[in-house]
């Protein structure tokens, strides 16, 4: 398994810890990025090499820290893309800047670094006849499925990254290269964590700096305080979840000998949303099929 080489973006902390402390655990190799690296103390020391990256970089900046990255053992088989943040608040009440700095990071920042990572990925699969397999990943969330007052923008850009996962599966796959979005449940990690610095990314949740007071005892409220509540009270095991996504991004442990989907809904909690959505989606085709069906040329 020494020929895996994962690189792992927003690996200071949360999902990208985990993914990377599980590789490591597993004898794979790890180039652990953040942006700012100095936070991978605990990572370097376990094994990983460490580079600073930031995924809102230019195309040509970004190119060269990839070319770091795989310089670093020969290769890079896996990528994880897991910078990312929230940003709490009706739609209403962001500005136009902090929504443009989270679609930059969750969005933008995920589209750059596949971009960049897709030849490198290619060469791998490629390597010996195709004995090394190449996988990329992506993180939506249950959000993908579902948004909800005071984090439509969060949820808007976890859709995003979802539809593009989708597109990206079906042209990477001619070269033997897998790609799941991973779509996570509720996980216990710093996520929901109040942090300051929008559009720094990392596992911070970021609230507008404008809270309008006509939202006070509406849904907006209500979701504002149950983030509070689920802050490190998430139901989701992140070492659990970092498990599952290293056994399926390497078709090994509970994945062996399966392909690779290309959604990974991780958690109860998600399972439920996503049920939920597809059965309403249903129900709404069937309701309003004669609408829709009359909006077609004769034949």
């Amino acid at each position: 398994m020494s020929d895996i080489v994962w690189f792992i973006t927003g690996a200071s902390s949360g999902f990208g810890e985990a993914i990377a402390h599980e590789a490591l655990r597993r004898g794979h190799k790890v180039v652990a990025s953040a942006r700012d690296s100095s936070k991978l103390g605990g990572l370097k020391a376990a094994g990983a090499a460490v580079l600073d990256v930031d995924v809102t970089s230019d195309d040509e900046v970004l190119a060269g820290k990839l070319a770091a990255a795989a310089a670093v053992y020969g290769r890079i088989t896996h990528v994880a893309n897991c910078a990312g943040y929230i940003l709490e608040g009706a739609v209403e009440e962001a500005s136009a800047r902090e929504v443009a700095a989270l679609f930059n990071t969750n969005v933008l920042g995920t589209f750059n670094v596949s971009r960049a990572a897709a030849k490198h990925l290619r060469a791998a699969a490629s390597e010996a006849g195709g004995r090394h397999q190449a996988a990329l990943a992506t993180f939506g969330s249950l959000g993908s499925w579902g948004s909800g007052p005071a984090v439509a923008h969060y949820c808007s850009t976890k859709w995003a990254v979802s539809g593009m996962t989708e597109g990206l599966a079906e042209e990477l796959a001619p070269f033997g290269i897998d790609v799941c979005v991973v779509e996570p449940g509720y996980t216990r990690t710093g996520f929901l964590v109040q942090g300051n610095g929008a559009g720094g990314g990392g596992d911070h949740r970021i609230v507008t700096a404008r809270q309008l007071d006509v939202y006070d005892g509406t849904a907006v409220a209500a979701t504002r305080g149950a983030l509070n509540a689920y802050n490190r009270n998430q139901p989701g095991d992140v070492d659990k979840c970092a498990v599952a996504i290293v056994d399926v991004l390497t078709r090994s442990g509970a994945a062996d000998g399966r392909p690779v989907p290309v959604r990974l809904v991780l958690g109860t909690d998600a399972l439920t949303v996503v049920r939920d959505k597809c059965a309403k989606t249903l129900a709404l085709l069937d309701e309003w099929e004669a609408v829709s069906a009359s909006t077609m040329f004769a034949a």
